[in-house]
């Protein structure tokens, strides 16, 4: 009750869903509520950036990939009753949408409401003040759940570790299917790489696509 006094249903209802796997036992620790409260306001804010600029930014890639990733990932944990993750995600996605907020273009509406959709199963009440907000009389309760698209959540490139002489001196992005040459360019552009093999014979290079590029190159 003092919980829902201070901060509210939600607020109690949210952290009781991210504490963890509902099957787990897990310490109440009322002092962490203040972490879902801070993500609360977090989406609120990024609702109220969308309706006072009246904005009708596009989404770029990026965002458009965060949110088909994580429409996709909140519906699967919905379903296995995963909430605490489908909440982290959905913090995620919330962290980048703020991060639009200081662009001239602003918060993408369709992104915003595609959030306010998913957060409302969760944090019912935010959800309808939010999807009010951005200027929908009906409830929310009568739109119909998120759909994504499955070839915008697979990732067309991969983070990878780079070893020289054995040791992890850079990591790189590359596409998935970038061949030796390929890797070995964008090596080279990281200075801590470089620094490693600036001058050296370069007597082997060892490349596994996806997981590791390591380059011999004895002093």
């Amino acid at each position: 009750d003092d919980i829902v006094d201070v901060h509210g249903a939600d607020a109690l209802r949210l952290y009781e869903m991210f504490m963890g796997p509902l099957e787990a036992v897990k310490p109440w620790q009322t002092s962490q509520v203040s972490g879902v409260v801070r993500f609360q306001n977090k989406l609120f804010n990024v609702v109220q950036s969308v309706v006072q600029n009246d904005s009708d930014a596009e989404m770029d890639a990026e965002t458009t990939k965060i949110l088909h990733k994580t429409m996709k990932k909140v519906t699967e944990d919905v379903e296995s009753m995963s909430f605490n993750t489908a909440i982290s995600a959905m913090m995620v996605l919330t962290n980048h949408l703020t991060s639009l907020m200081k662009d001239e273009a602003g918060v993408p509406r369709e992104a915003a409401e595609k959030l306010v959709l998913m957060v409302s199963p969760f944090a019912p009440h935010l959800g309808e003040e939010c999807w009010n907000l951005l200027g929908h009389e009906d409830s929310l309760a009568y739109q119909p759940w998120v759909e994504y698209d499955e070839a915008l959540c697979i990732d067309n490139t991969v983070k990878m570790g780079v070893q020289v002489n054995g040791k992890t001196r850079g990591e790189i992005e590359i596409a998935k299917d970038a061949d030796q040459e390929g890797a070995m360019a964008e090596a080279m552009k990281v200075t801590s790489v470089f620094n490693q093999v600036d001058g050296k014979d370069v007597k082997k290079v060892i490349y596994v696509p996806g997981r590791i590029l390591n380059i011999e190159a004895p002093f």
